[in-house]
């Protein structure tokens, strides 16, 4: 199914030359002058290399044949993450190439949705949201501003701001896909 201009969005999956990418930025341009067009980053799921690309007026992209399957997320074994399929147990090992950002966000023994291409794994995405722990954090001051943040390192190894009443031990609700702190886990 062909995909044109005016469909295009940010976390939109599309195919382009047999490669599948995903928009990571998007930007809709209208000059003075001339048609409209649309900027965007788009990330390969094969490689995960970057770039830019512009869309016009008339500009179409497939979709590309992806399968998602849930799979549990085991170790890091220094040269690949290792996931198993819930169902079949077969083992799946990605590069860190192909997991990207997703890696700070899992930790042993999550469910992620593993990306498939032509029947060959290329990536995994975490939940939306995850509850991690803090490890670490400064300590809070009297004084502290009840607006401010400060960083904070969790389980996985990501870091986020939090707030200053937060420390460490406690449980944490993250968007994965902006890395932003949501809610204190009770």
């Amino acid at each position: 199914m062909a995909i044109s201009m005016s469909e295009l969005k940010k976390g939109l999956k599309i195919e382009m030359e047999g490669i599948p990418y995903k928009i990571t930025e998007y930007q809709h341009v209208k000059p003075g002058k001339g048609a409209a067009f649309v900027r965007c980053k788009i990330k390969s799921f094969l490689n995960g290399k970057v770039i830019e690309k512009t869309f016009h007026a008339g500009d179409k992209c497939e979709t590309p044949d992806l399968q998602q399957k849930t799979m549990q997320y085991l170790y890091d074994d220094g040269e690949m993450l290792q996931f198993m399929d819930t169902e079949s147990y077969e083992q799946i090992g990605l590069t860190y190439d192909q997991v990207g950002d997703a890696e700070k966000w899992i930790i042993d023994g999550m469910n992620v949705e593993m990306m498939f291409y032509n029947g060959k794994a290329i990536t995994v995405e975490p939940p939306m949201t995850v509850e991690l722990k803090i490890v670490d954090t400064p300590p809070n001051f009297k004084g502290d501003s009840q607006g401010g943040k400060k960083p904070a390192t969790l389980e996985s190894g990501a870091v986020v701001q939090v707030p200053f009443h937060l420390v460490e031990d406690d449980i944490i609700k993250c968007d994965t896909r902006t890395g932003e702190y949501l809610e204190k886990v009770k």
